[in-house]
């Protein structure tokens, strides 16, 4: 679906323009074309690639999407492809945006995405003396809201640590505890996966062989590339932290385990000791001492009594019962 399709000259909007319209601007080198669509179908990319003369492997990868985060050059042009991460109740939804960029064009597709650029295009309106730069200053405005959408997810994903980590040390049912965090490793590592690899690829886009388009904005590149770094660390931070949860909630499991065997075993003894007085005296020996005499019944109910009241003293200081 198109979304926007509009014409720019020296970082001022010009008008909103028809797909059939697009040619005759983008043969203007003075003009700046700006192509937002969402969701498009494979007629619609056949179209675009037949206005801006894009390259059919780029467009294939745009078609199929499922892409690794990268930034290729084809010409004079590039293809760049980001992960957009969104929250949506706790949960971590992952989207795509492919942008083309050549001299005088931008062309974005996003997929599976519901927030949109609505507020990036506005951004870039309102500051004409940087949009005069062209498509290497919309590439970066794109590239920096996508990434600053990530700074959310992992606040989100802070809290969420926060709250099992309470639920451990509260006494929480220590399954749910587990899973919970597998859960969270698990959104973590989606996190990791857009970052990092556009870590990588960033870095082409503001030292050594920068790319034409992108010549007069590497400093700006290089502000994202710093977002990235902090955001790549504070997801590894979180990954080292949800494995200290790990296993310091499998230690809680194993120290409850103790605590109950050290119970049990205390009640064993507890019982063992009157069991084995009565055991002695219930054996079928004919000849045995203090069997007929008066005081020898309660005299052993009162010494099972008084070693029972001894081991359960002696248990309670140490901490069995």
């Amino acid at each position: 679906m198109l979304i926007n399709c509009v014409a720019y000259q020296d970082g001022k909007k010009l008008a909103d323009i028809t797909r059939e319209e697009i040619r005759g601007y983008v043969s203007r080198p003075e003009c700046l074309v700006w192509v937002a669509l969402a969701d498009p179908g494979a007629e619609e990319l056949a179209a675009m690639q037949a206005e801006f003369g894009l390259h059919e492997l780029a467009v294939e990868d745009a078609h199929h999407g499922h892409q690794r985060p990268k930034i290729e050059e084809y010409g004079d042009s590039l293809f760049c492809v980001l992960h957009t991460i969104e929250v949506d109740e706790g949960e971590i939804n992952a989207g795509e945006v492919d942008i083309f960029v050549g001299a005088n064009y931008v062309l974005s597709v996003r997929s599976h995405t519901a927030h949109g650029f609505a507020d990036v295009r506005a951004r870039c309106e309102r500051e004409p003396h940087l949009l005069k730069y062209g498509s290497g200053y919309v590439l970066y405005a794109l590239m920096d809201a996508v990434v600053d959408r990530y700074f959310p997810a992992l606040d989100a994903l802070e809290m969420q640590l926060e709250q099992v980590e309470e639920r451990i040390f509260a006494g929480g049912t220590a399954r749910a505890n587990v899973e919970a965090l597998y859960a969270l490793k698990q959104k973590l590592m989606t996190l990791k996966h857009a970052v990092w690899p556009l870590l990588e690829a960033t870095g082409k886009l503001h030292g050594g062989r920068v790319p034409r388009i992108c010549a007069d904005t590497q400093e700006y590149f290089r502000d994202v590339d710093d977002h990235l770094v902090r955001i790549n660390q504070s997801i590894d931070s979180l990954r080292e932290m949800v494995t200290t949860a790990i296993t310091v909630n499998l230690s809680l499991i194993t120290l409850q385990e103790n605590e109950t065997t050290k119970r049990l075993a205390a009640y064993a003894a507890l019982v063992a000791v009157p069991t084995m007085i009565a055991g002695i005296y219930g054996m079928n020996f004919e000849h045995m001492p203090e069997l007929k005499w008066t005081f020898g019944y309660p005299l052993s109910l009162a010494a099972m009594a008084a070693i029972d009241v001894y081991l359960f003293v002696r248990f309670r200081k140490s901490g069995w019962l």
